[in-house]
């Protein structure tokens, strides 16, 4: 029979759907024609499969090829297949056995000599074909990210005659055995900042509950620096989540990252577009908030990004997820980020302080670059101040806090409490779900009817509160939060929106 059909997996966004490669020869003049919604990359792959067959020795049968990528109605994009077509040919022309071709699944782009090389998003292939219960035939430089899937038969080749060899079963392709990463790097610690305790109590809040994090001071006060220490005291990444954020790496075309255990820690510069944040393209693929999924997303000069970027973070920062549209195709990705934001007071940075030389209009159009609606969604917005000449000049100061391990402790019990609790952390927690586990008594509902009033809470702020105050609670392991725990929460809430002193 001259039909062959071989099992290969296409890429759409973080999926892998498997497309059989139903390859047919009959009888006519030459030709060699691909449908099934090839794009140009994957027609050009005849002329690459045809030169590759031919130098690895094997005929090219001088008959009508037709190569069918099923189902028709996904689009079908880049080298991935060459391998998977050159294997239907060959087995459809009784050039290699077609017992054992369901026993695989094969990724891989064919140079002209017939060598193989490795193609980009591999990692959500991968996944999916171990789900499936097959081998799978891959270029030996995409061996280690496919042997990330640990229940997943990896067989690299070089060469197109390797796996001929191997499904002829005279020479057989050795699974690969990843070798193990020492690239382990000890997260700089947070209590090498000095003084900024309040700061610094506010990011264990963070980091318990996953709240989202707005410092607000002076130039050169130390706000970048904690920022960037958050991930030294986040739990590390669970396997499923490890192997979700690879997946979204390996198909923005980054590769393996090099701690997989890591939370990922992105900072775009300030003049990022909004694509750029978001991802897009032609062939979209994930941006800055996707790539910062289960990890912090650190916006630094909050107010020098562009309105309209910043305005592109409000439904991620609900949703946990972005839905990019196209023409062709709708593709979403994951979006579940922690964001992580500083800015100055004022233009100058100086606010309240005589150095400053900012007109009221000036401090009025900085501030307001930031909209509501977004500063309403940050959970905790926390003034850093300028350290004091005595702390500077110790120079045998003592140590400024605990070490990351040791907050680290403490976040990883409340979020187990969490978990326990309700099976998620506090910030994804629902206003149904927060009005059963913060009960409010007389004094408590006295005090946030004041707060309403005072700060101008929206209904998003008023639970935004209730979920620190659980956090806090958390963090203290009580079962629900009491009076301090709401005005702590509530001070988190009046740091940084000076626009209404400002206006007064």
């Amino acid at each position: 029979m001259s039909l062959a059909v071989v099992q290969s997996r296409a890429k759409l966004g973080i999926e892998a759907p498997k497309i059989s490669v139903e390859v047919h020869l009959s009888n006519g003049l030459p030709a060699f024609n691909i449908v099934g919604l090839p794009e140009t990359s994957v027609k050009e792959s005849k002329d690459r499969v045809r030169s590759a067959i031919i130098n690895s020795y094997f005929e090219f049968p001088a008959r009508r090829i037709t190569v069918n990528l099923a189902p028709a109605d996904i689009p079908k994009e880049g080298s991935r297949f060459d391998l998977a077509i050159a294997i239907g040919i060959l087995a459809a022309s009784k050039q290699i056995p077609m017992d054992h071709l369901d026993d695989f699944e094969f990724i891989s782009e064919l140079a002209l000599s017939g060598d193989m090389r490795s193609i980009e998003a591999l990692l959500p292939s991968a996944q999916g074909c171990s789900a499936n219960g097959k081998q799978l035939i891959v270029a030996l430089g995409n061996a280690d990210e496919a042997a990330l899937v640990e229940s997943l038969t990896v067989l690299p080749a070089k060469h197109l005659l390797e796996v001929s060899a191997h499904l002829h079963q005279r020479a057989f392709i050795q699974p690969w055995v990843k070798s193990a990463s020492d690239s382990y790097q000890e997260d700089a610690q947070l209590m090498d900042i000095i003084g900024q305790m309040h700061a610094k109590r506010a990011m264990e809040v963070a980091a318990a509950g996953g709240h989202h994090l707005l410092f607000c001071g002076p130039p050169g006060t130390g706000k970048t620096m904690l920022a960037s220490r958050l991930g030294g005291i986040l739990p590390p990444l669970s396997n499923s989540e490890a192997m979700q954020v690879a997946s979204i790496h390996s198909v923005a075309g980054k590769g393996l990252r090099e701690d997989l255990g890591s939370r990922p820690f992105r900072a775009p510069h300030h003049t990022a577009s909004a694509a750029a944040l978001v991802g897009g393209g032609s062939s979209p693929k994930p941006g800055e908030i996707s790539l910062a999924h289960h990890g912090i997303l650190f916006l630094d000069e909050l107010p020098e990004f562009s309105r309209s970027v910043l305005e592109v973070l409000r439904e991620p920062l609900g949703s946990g997820q972005i839905l990019i549209s196209r023409v062709a195709a709708q593709t979403r990705y994951p979006a579940s980020f922690q964001l992580v934001a500083a800015m100055n007071p004022c233009p100058c940075g100086y606010l309240g302080s005589k150095r400053c030389v900012c007109s009221l209009d000036q401090i009025n159009r900085y501030q307001h670059k930031i909209s509501g609606p977004l500063l309403d969604r940050i959970d905790l917005q926390v003034q850093v101040s300028a350290i004091e000449n005595q702390q500077l000049l110790d120079q045998e100061r003592k140590i400024d806090g605990d070490s990351n391990q040791t907050i680290q402790a403490r976040v990883c019990k409340a979020r187990n409490i969490q978990l326990d609790r309700q099976g998620k952390i506090n910030t994804h927690l629902t206003s149904q779900e927060l009005n059963q586990i913060c009960p409010l008594n007389k004094e408590l509902k006295a005090l946030l009817d004041q707060a309403i009033d005072r700060f101008g809470l929206s209904t998003r702020g008023f639970y935004r509160v209730l979920k620190v105050a659980r956090t806090l609670a958390d963090l203290a392991g009580m079962e629900h939060p009491k009076l301090p725990q709401y005005q702590e929460a509530l001070s988190y809430r009046s740091t940084i929106d000076k626009r209404v002193e400002i206006n007064s």
